[in-house]
């Protein structure tokens, strides 16, 4: 019999399949203190958890009969990944239990304030009838931008379809065949913003996307725009938001999730042009049932030696594999990641070539490491090992593996290649004894790089005097050059320089390097 513990309240239904499993034993006490926790974990096989129970290092460590966690929702931030994967423990989530939910719930803020239903309601209920004040507009034949074209983005534009609206949808992974597919129009963030009458957002909260809306966006949209945010707070710039609706810029707008949770002095909080609610994309009884289900299932499987796939953490690997592919976890996601900061267009391709000793072992923990930091880079957190291939297919994103005897003069070489709309490009790798990770060749130029921290990738001509002009410019911004690095193909032909800063640089300043005569582009890379 395995014993599984659940600590905080779950859908009774939602772990039916585990209640009436005869080898499994299901005991909750959703009252445990963090030291009874300590005390009887080590009598489980697993422990199911939403967000209340704190999984630490220390738990982790009592568990010594542990064989996997779940956490019945999408968010781990309550476990400790780190101390799981070194533990050799699978933690299970449940990414798809809330899609509908949340679709359902952007819709119905689309809605909402589209109609000023909520204005209208609180003004009734405080005694006025009121018909003149809470004029509405209609969503036939209106323009939705989508930010976002993943589960929950594709959910909603069937939805809008379906009310007659025209949806112009954005994503770094959006093809022409599946935006034609899904009956939407594959557009730039630019292009929604200057033609949507609806704008709403589904990205998960990166780098990339922290204030993807923000005042230059808000500039260039229709007066009496309405935007939408169920997704993350920090995707839409609540400042500059606040600026274009007291500007007029925006007729209104409807938030479920704020940079600041709760929102405390927001003045977006009680704006009568704005809808707000308390985060609540997935509070719906079918939604906690279904992340209860799906993580219930998952946790049998792995109890009993079955097939699993929504893991956060890597799978167990073979010691004989992981000790000769392990030293290139590092350089397989740096390598992904990098890629994806110098590419342009949407990914249709990713070929990962193995060169040298690799080639004499299962490289597919590898490739998983090439496709978390290919996609992690537009989807942050969202991707993991486990989930990379699945998330790249569900994308029409086809992956190839090849393997090379040949070595080119290194006792192992990675190299990765994307394929886009626009584009291919590629980077190899390597490790050098006493040196660690270097990115050896970009496209057709050779160089030796360390793959880590700001870089500056700089395309341009083989001229003299370049090479001073651009540090002229860092110099004179206070910038430091740690190293630099040049290749070419021939004298006075193309080249690039890589070079590796202290901080990163602001946008004017790569403008700026971006107007010399001789720079045709630069880009900087944050690994």
């Amino acid at each position: 019999m395995y014993k599984v513990l659940i600590t905080d309240p779950l859908s009774e239904f939602g772990i039916q399949q585990l209640l009436d499993a005869p080898d499994v034993d299901v005991v909750r006490k959703t009252d445990l203190s963090p030291t009874d926790l300590l005390e009887v974990i080590g009598d489980y096989d697993a422990l199911l958890v939403r967000s209340q129970t704190q999984v630490t290092a220390e738990v982790l460590a009592a568990g010594k009969k542990l064989k996997a966690v779940g956490r019945a929702g999408v968010g781990v931030d309550n476990i400790d990944i780190n101390a799981a994967t070194q533990a050799g423990i699978p933690v299970i989530n449940a990414p798809d239990g809330n899609t509908i939910s949340t679709a359902e719930h952007s819709f119905a803020m689309l809605m909402a304030v589209a109609r000023n239903i909520p204005q209208a309601h609180k003004k009734l209920v405080d005694g006025t009838w009121d018909r003149k004040s809470f004029q509405g507009v209609e969503l036939n034949n209106k323009v939705l931008g989508i930010l976002g074209m993943g589960r929950i983005g594709s959910e909603v534009a069937k939805r809008a379809k379906a009310f007659g609206m025209t949806v112009m949808g954005f994503d770094p992974f959006l093809t022409e065949e599946r935006a034609q597919k899904m009956g939407v129009i594959n557009a730039t963030v630019d292009e929604i913003c200057r033609a949507a009458d609806f704008i709403t957002v589904h990205t998960p909260l990166t780098k990339e996307t922290r204030h993807i809306i923000s005042s230059r966006e808000f500039a260039k949209m229709k007066d009496g725009v309405r935007l939408i945010n169920c997704a993350r707070g920090g995707i839409i710039d609540e400042k500059a938001l606040y600026e274009a609706i007291t500007t007029g810029k925006v007729a209104g707008a409807a938030l479920d999730v704020y940079e600041v949770e709760p929102p405390v002095d927001n003045p977006l909080v009680g704006h009568p042009k704005v809808v707000t609610a308390p985060h609540l994309g997935a509070s719906t009884i079918e939604a906690q049932e279904n992340v209860a289900v799906d993580v219930s299932e998952e946790i049998l499987k792995v109890l009993r030696g079955e097939p699993f796939k929504n893991a956060v953490n890597l799978p167990s690997i073979p010691a004989h594999v992981m000790e000769k592919v392990q030293p290139y976890f590092t350089l397989g996601e740096k390598l992904g990641h990098f890629l994806a900061q110098v590419t342009v267009g949407s990914i249709s391709e990713i070929e990962i070539k193995y060169s040298g000793e690799l080639t004499d072992v299962d490289t597919s923990p590898l490739t998983r490491t090439v496709l978390k930091g290919v996609l992690s880079f537009r989807l942050g957190e969202e991707v993991n090992f486990v989930n990379a291939p699945l998330l790249a297919k569900v994308r029409d994103i086809t992956v190839t593996e090849q393997k090379a005897a040949q070595n080119k003069g290194f006792t192992n070489l990675l190299t990765v290649a994307l394929k886009t709309t626009q584009e291919t490009r590629t980077v190899a790798g390597t490790r050098l004894n006493g040196y660690g990770a270097r990115i050896v060749k970009i496209d057709d130029y050779a160089i030796d790089v360390a793959p880590e921290g700001y870089l500056l990738y700089i395309h341009h001509n083989d001229r003299p005097g370049v090479i001073g002009r651009v540090g002229s410019i860092l110099g004179e911004n206070n910038v430091n050059i740690a190293t630099m690095q040049v290749g070419r193909r021939d004298v006075g032909g193309d080249a690039i320089m890589m070079l590796s800063v202290d901080k990163p640089l602001t946008a004017e300043l790569l403008d700026t390097m971006g107007e010399l005569a001789e720079v045709k582009s630069v880009t900087q890379i944050e690994l």
